[in-house]
């Protein structure tokens, strides 16, 4: 069994569009994830998140299998225009109440939360008025941080800004293959720079509301236990398989293996 420097700490990690669900209730509004899914041909076998995992309603069995596994920390992503549903102006209560009921859960199972504002799912609103191309959407981003922030910041001391700008620039404007879609090729630059000043203003807006640790995510190497939008649900990837029809949960023979890894670390 490969030993682990003392203190490591085991975390696992979702986005909100990948697994939430509940695309329509309670105020949420439209991502570019959402139109982006309707263009014919840009997910495979027409998949969409409008149902997922529907961890919006299952979130409770969400976070018992995550205490089964015996991980420290989850990295979870605050659905933007669920809080925000045109992407700026006040929050949506419903929205926040949500991510306040995940945090407390959480934090009685004995993991520690960490919420990234923004994984890529941008309110459509923010896109027609141009998206990451726009400077202005860096500063959206610290309003949005701000709001949750001041909802869930006195529980929670580690927060990431935003996912893999690098993913967002390639993929998303300049080649098309993920939201909003665009083909800009060496025209979708300016996206880089917008998304990292966006990571600025929104650690310095989230440490006024008392984070005391704020990062970024990148990518750097392969994932291999990693899922992409544009396979749609084609390839089950993760520790415990769900059932589409029946939302059933069910652990593979992988979450066994890191369980019983993560608790063979554990100190006598």
């Amino acid at each position: 069994m490969p030993q682990f420097p003392a203190g490591f700490c085991w975390g696992v990690a979702t986005s909100a569009y990948q697994i939430e669900g509940a695309v329509r209730e309670d105020g949420r509004g439209v991502s570019i994830w959402d139109t982006f899914c309707q263009r014919p041909g840009a997910i495979r076998d027409g998949h969409t998140g409008e149902v997922a995992t529907d961890s919006y309603h299952r979130w409770r069995q969400d976070v018992a299998l995550l205490a089964g596994l015996g991980t420290g920390a989850y990295r979870f992503s605050i659905a933007w225009p669920r809080v925000q549903p045109d992407g700026s102006g006040p929050a949506n209560p419903a929205g926040l109440d949500y991510y306040d009921r995940l945090t407390d859960a959480l934090l009685a199972a004995g993991i520690t939360p960490v919420p990234t504002p923004y994984h890529w799912d941008l309110p459509q609103p923010l896109e027609e008025a141009g998206g990451w191309l726009a400077r202005e959407t860096a500063y959206r981003l610290a309003d949005f941080a701000t709001l949750a922030a001041g909802r869930l910041a006195d529980r929670i001391n580690l927060w990431i800004t935003l996912n893999e700008p690098f993913v967002v620039t390639a993929f998303g404007y300049a080649l098309g293959f993920h939201a909003p879609g665009q083909q800009l090729m060496l025209g979708a630059l300016p996206t880089a720079h917008h998304q990292l000043l966006g990571h600025g203003l929104a650690t310095a807006a989230l440490r006024a509301a008392g984070a005391a640790q704020v990062m970024i995510t990148n990518n750097y190497s392969p994932a291999w236990d990693n899922f992409e939008w544009s396979e749609g649900y084609h390839q089950r990837f993760g520790l415990v398989h769900v059932d589409h029809a029946t939302q059933a949960r069910t652990p593979k023979a992988s979450y066994g293996w890191y369980r019983d890894l993560i608790a063979a670390q554990r100190a006598p």
